[in-house]
């Protein structure tokens, strides 16, 4: 059994890639049981495919009508499903909403794409930096020049993986008030919109511009930024409050009467050269033992070996250390209901027999899976 507040909850996923295995690790994490369905045939499973811990594997073969039957029976006892092919394959195979649903009533059909399950894009192939572009969130991304993918983290992680993980939450809470299942239609373009909330309701007001690095929290500002240091390294700053300024101000010395037009717009483009010049002046380490754990809003820019290793990634065991591959640790933290890795990454079909027996296939059943060569 799953260790977290999700304990009991069983979830069969379609194997794929990116935010889909990534919402199911969260998942997975907070203590959901997860038979993942690979391909019968490929090969997979590594240590250091950190998104695809926690769950175990049955391969079948989804071309055999036994496999698709085991498949059925499988989501009979699951609370939720989980894929991510584009709008229509799962019908095709016979395992679309509707045929699930009419197996399992409870049944939660968490389903994710780029372009969601329906809209002119909806079967077109994309890649996060297609599904943040249409958003207005790559647009608003880098400096004067050109927009800069932000790794991935946006449109997949963040406004897919994300999103549909709390989508199967809160339908998972409504079909335990109601005892009606109902599909999760995840896009990776509303989540990045969605996430882009806050920039909309500020260009509204008439705070925000569309002009990339011409606004506070886009690099525009002195008062937050990234600078480099002595060393080439570098370090962040978000003094935005007037008493952070102020201590930013005092710890770094600048007393030149100019830093009094903090949100001058036209004041930035000097005082941020001031800053830069300021920051070259001492190392990282330096400027860490000056600013860092005071109110200025300071931290050094680490690497991911660096992060590691820092005293306060350490002492929260943010990032842990298992079978010799750094990953990131369980998150949320709960109080009652401790979440753990739940386990490493499968290979495919690794627990054809004992997964299989765990969900109610007797001995019989899977021999009869494999003399159909369907697993």
């Amino acid at each position: 059994m799953g260790q977290g507040p999700l304990n009991g909850i069983k979830i069969v996923e379609f194997a794929g890639i990116g935010p889909g295995p990534f919402c199911a690790m969260l998942l997975s994490d907070m203590g959901a049981e997860i038979i993942r369905i690979d391909r019968k045939g490929s090969r997979g499973g590594s240590v250091n495919d950190i998104g695809s811990r926690g769950r175990k594997s049955v391969a079948l073969d989804l071309k055999k009508p036994e496999g698709i039957e085991a498949c059925l029976k499988l989501i009979e006892a699951a609370d939720v499903v989980q894929e991510g092919f584009r709008p229509g394959v799962m019908e095709r195979l016979g395992l679309g909403p509707d045929v699930c649903l009419a197996r399992n009533p409870k049944l939660v059909y968490g389903r994710m794409t780029g372009w969601g399950q329906y809209g002119p894009l909806a079967n077109a192939a994309g890649h996060d930096i297609n599904y943040i572009a249409l958003t207005g969130a790559l647009a608003a991304i880098g400096r004067k020049e050109a927009p800069v993918p932000p790794l991935n983290l946006v449109g997949d992680f963040g406004g897919g993986a994300l999103y549909l993980a709390m989508g199967i939450c809160a339908a998972l809470i409504e079909a335990g008030k109601s005892g009606k299942g109902q599909v999760v239609d995840c896009a990776m373009t509303d989540g990045a919109t969605s996430l882009m909330s806050m920039f909309y309701g500020m260009k509204a007001s008439g705070i925000w511009t569309t002009n990339r690095s011409d606004n506070m929290l886009d690099g525009a500002a002195h008062f937050y930024d990234v600078y480099e240091t002595a060393d080439g390294k570098f370090v962040s700053i978000g003094s935005i409050e007037p008493q952070f300024y102020a201590l930013l101000r005092e710890k770094a010395g600048f007393d030149d009467s100019a830093f009094d037009a903090q949100m001058d717009r036209s004041a930035w483009p000097d005082l941020k050269q001031k800053v830069a010049d300021a920051f070259k002046t001492k190392t990282r380490d330096e400027w860490d033992a000056i600013m860092l754990g005071t109110d200025i809003c300071y931290a050094p820019v680490l690497d991911m070996d660096e992060a590691y290793h820092h005293p306060h990634n350490q002492a929260r065991e943010t990032l842990v250390e298992i079978d010799g591959v750094v990953q990131p640790n369980v998150a949320p933290r709960f109080s009652r209901t401790e979440s753990k890795i739940q386990g490493p990454a499968p290979t495919n079909g690794q627990h054809n027999d004992t997964a299989l027996n765990e969900w109610g296939f007797s001995d019989e059943d899977v021999a009869a899976l494999k003399a159909a060569e369907a697993i």
